[in-house]
């Protein structure tokens, strides 16, 4: 139904992927792969996209970055209806790829906030591309990093902290805390509203 009223399967399935990740950007073979559909009607629809102004572009290191455009007037009811908000609604069949971020990291323990940045956002600033606070299990946990760095196609930084830890060094401004709060962000989890 959702496909009839935004006119292509393919237009949704991208307005889902960039609406559930608002600070993420992808290049085209990368969207081809997650969404799994053809080269040439993802690139027709990334051209509708672009000239209605959903999303923005930006050619980086000869290759065309595509992200969701977060002052597009449209930006909040769009989000509503292609966020997180519709995906933790998915039924128990859905894939991996379009579960709730609580069923994708149950299996690594009392995982409280995820953040992607880095190489995810393309800002180097935060030093590492993905922070978990929680008492994760390091086993759980590195499967987790293997599998994720193999479907993204590269290597990933990442930190594990508790959640006091997090608070603490939030609360002294270290370095390190700073750069990830000032870099472009995707907060992907947070159960405890340590991002508020």
């Amino acid at each position: 139904m959702v496909e009839q009223l935004f006119g292509s399967k393919t237009r949704v399935k991208l307005l889902q992927l960039f609406y559930s990740n608002p600070n993420r950007s992808f290049f085209v073979r990368e969207i081809t792969r997650k969404i799994d559909e053809q080269i040439n009607s993802v690139r027709r629809e990334l051209s509708n996209l672009l000239n209605v102004g959903i999303i923005v572009s930006e050619n980086t290191d000869n290759k065309l970055y595509y992200e969701v455009n977060q002052k597009y007037e449209f930006y909040e009811p769009l989000q509503t209806i292609f966020g997180n908000a519709s995906t933790k609604k998915a039924k128990p069949s859905a894939s991996k790829d379009n579960a709730a971020p609580e069923d994708e990291y149950k299996a690594l323990g009392k995982v409280e906030l995820v953040i992607y940045t880095g190489q995810f956002t393309r800002d180097e600033r935060a030093g590492i591309d993905l922070l978990i606070v929680g008492n994760a299990n390091m086993n759980a946990l590195q499967k987790f990093i293997t599998e994720l760095e193999a479907k993204e196609g590269k290597e990933l930084r990442y930190t594990v902290m508790t959640p006091a830890d997090f608070t603490y060094r939030r609360q002294i401004k270290d370095r390190f805390m700073t750069g990830i709060m000032e870099a472009k962000k995707q907060v992907v989890l947070d159960n405890l509203g340590l991002m508020e």
